[in-house]
C-alpha cells in the first residue's frame, strides 16, 4: 500500500528492530511508521490507547508498538501548556538535527526522549514562553545531575505511561560525553543571548562533525538491487551502535563518535573492478561521473547501490615519549562484521561490507555541502630532504594543528596521528584476523604514532 502511494520513494519493513517500524520516505519527508496487532475482532475508527485492557495478550514488540503513541497522549496531558511545548519542542529538536545528536539507533537522544525533557522543563515553568523553556532547557540540562541505574542505562529518561521504559536504552558512554559536551555549548550560547552578546542562530549553527577528527571509521554497505540495498543498509546501521560500544573498550581510544545518518550513493560501473572499488570505497572521478546511460547495453555492467556511515575517532594524548603506539581496532570491526552477517537474511553472494579507516583529508566530497570542505593545505618538506615520491603528500604532518576544534575533549588529539591511508599500512603496524566470511570484507588497522 505505502509502495503504491504518490510520493513515496522508500519504503522497507524493520521486523527485526526492537520496536519493528516501516522506514519510508514520502514527498521527501522521512516517516517511521509503528505496527500493532490489537485482540480485537474489529478496530472502530475513534479507538483510543489510553486504556491499559489493550495491552492484554499482546506480545512484547506490539506493546512496545503502542507506547509510543500512549507515551505522547500523556505527555500532552501532562504538560501545562500544550502550545509552548510544542513551540519549545520544534526548537529543540531543529537544534538536536543541526547538531547531529537525535537519532536513537545510533545512541544519542530519540523524539521521545527530547519530547520527555522538554516537558519536563514546562512543568518547572508553567507560566514561562517558549523562548524561556528553550534557554531553561539548556540551562538545567547541562546541571543535570545523572544517576545512572547500570551500565545499560547511562541517562534513563523513563516514559509516564504503562509500562513504564527507558527512552535513552541506547545511549553509550561516548554519545552521553557528546551529548553533555553539547548542553554545555548550549547553555553558553544561551547566557551570551541572554546578556545580549550573541544572537539565536549561534545555537543552531551547523555541527562540525567532519572537521572535528583527525581520523574516521567508515562502514560501507554494498548491494546491486535498492530495495535489497534498504534492507541491508538498514541492517548494517542497526548494528553500527556495537560497534560504538565495542570501540570503548580499545585503551588508546578515549571517544568513537558516530554520525547519525548514512550517505547513499549510486555507482555505474563496467567491470568487476570497478564494483571492488566502490565496495571497498575507493571511487575514481570517472565512475562518479559516469551515469546511467552510459552503461546501457553493455554486458556485465550495472548500477552498484552504497550506503556509508562514519564513526569519529578521538584518540588518547601520549604520556611521556615511549615512541609509536599501536592502536589495534582489528577485535572491535571483526565482532561487529560478524554480527551483521549473523543476520538470518545475509547473503554473501550479494551483499558487500567494509570497515575501514581514513583521514579526513580523505573524507569523500558528498559528506560536505558545496563550499564547505575546507581547502586542503600543502605541507612543508623538511629540510636537506631532496627526495620526492608518490606517497609524499599522504603523510601526516606532525606540526599541523586542528583549527576545528571546539569541544576541550579534542584537545587531547593535537599530537597524535595515525599512520594510515587508504590502503592498508606496513605488514608490521597491522593485526588483522583472518576472517571466515570471504573477500568482501575488510578491516583496515594501523599504528599509533605518538608525537
Amino acid at each position: 500500500m505505502l509502495k503504491q502511494l504518490e510520493g513515496a520513494t522508500e519504503v522497507s519493513g524493520v521486523p527485526e528492530a526492537f520496536v519493528p517500524i516501516i522506514k519510508s520516505e514520502i514527498s521527501g519527508v522521512a516517516l517511521d511508521f509503528l505496527m500493532a496487532r490489537l485482540a480485537l475482532s474489529s478496530v472502530p475508527d475513534d479507538l483510543s490507547l489510553k486504556d491499559d485492557n489493550l495491552l492484554r495478550n499482546l506480545d512484547e514488540k506490539c506493546v512496545r508498538s503502542l507506547n509510543g503513541s500512549r507515551v505522547i497522549d500523556e505527555i500532552l496531558r501532562l504538560v501545562p501548556n500544550v502550545e509552548v511545548f510544542r513551540d519549545a519542542l520544534r526548537c529543540i529538536k531543529l537544534w538536536a538535527q543541526r547538531r547531529a545528536i537525535s537519532s536513537n539507533v545510533n545512541g544519542f537522544l530519540g523524539g521521545v526522549a527530547w519530547a520527555l525533557l522538554v516537558a519536563r522543563i514546562c512543568q518547572l515553568y508553567p507560566n514561562a514562553i517558549a523562548g524561556a523553556i528553550v534557554s531553561r532547557f539548556f540551562i538545567i540540562m547541562y546541571k543535570w545531575q545523572i544517576y545512572p541505574q547500570d551500565r545499560a542505562h547511562r541517562m534513563p529518561i523513563i516514559t509516564p505511561a504503562y509500562p513504564a521504559m527507558c527512552a535513552t536504552h541506547n545511549v553509550t558512554k561516548s554519545t552521553q560525553m557528546i551529548i553533555t559536551e553539547e548542553f554545555k555549548r548550549g547553555s553558553e550560547i544561551v547566557e551570551r543571548v541572554i546578556s545580549g552578546n550573541a544572537s539565536w542562530s549561534e545555537l543552531f549553527a551547523k555541527h562540525d562533525f567532519f572537521h572535528k577528527y583527525r581520523y574516521y571509521l567508515q562502514i560501507i554497505a554494498t548491494t546491486a538491487n535498492p530495495d535489497l540495498q534498504l534492507k541491508w543498509s538498514g541492517t548494517v546501521e542497526s548494528r553500527v551502535r556495537q560497534l560504538v560500544m565495542k570501540l570503548e573498550y580499545v585503551d588508546t581510544l578515549i571517544l568513537a563518535h558516530p554520525f547519525v545518518k548514512g550517505f547513499d550513493q549510486v555507482c555505474y560501473c563496467l567491470t568487476e573492478e570497478e564494483v571492488r572499488q566502490v565496495a571497498q570505497g575507493e571511487i575514481s572521478s570517472t565512475i562518479l561521473k559516469r551515469k546511467k546511460e552510459d552503461i546501457e547495453n553493455k554486458e556485465g555492467a550495472g548500477p552498484i547501490y552504497s550506503t556509508t556511515f562514519y564513526i569519529g575517532l578521538a584518540i588518547d594524548k601520549p604520556v611521556g615519549n615511549n615512541g609509536p603506539r599501536k592502536l589495534d581496532i582489528s577485535f572491535p570491526t571483526t565482532e561487529f562484521t560478524k554480527l551483521v552477517k549473523s543476520w538470518d537474511k545475509y547473503d554473501e553472494a550479494t551483499m558487500g561490507l567494509v570497515v575501514r579507516h581514513i583521514k579526513k583529508s580523505a573524507l569523500p566530497d558528498n559528506v560536505f555541502e558545496p563550499g564547505e570542505r575546507p581547502a586542503k593545505m600543502a605541507q612543508k618538506r623538511p629540510k636537506g630532504s631532496g627526495k620526492s615520491g608518490n606517497n609524499a603528500s599522504d603523510m601526516p604532518n606532525k606540526r599541523q594543528r586542528s583549527s576545528q576544534s571546539v569541544a576541550d575533549l579534542n584537545q587531547l588529539l593535537e599530537d597524535r596521528s595515525i599512520s594510515a591511508t587508504p590502503t592498508l599500512p606496513p605488514a608490521n603496524n597491522i593485526k588483522s584476523p583472518q576472517l571466515p566470511f570471504g573477500e568482501n570484507a575488510a578491516i583496515a588497522t594501523g599504528a599509533v604514532a605518538a608525537q
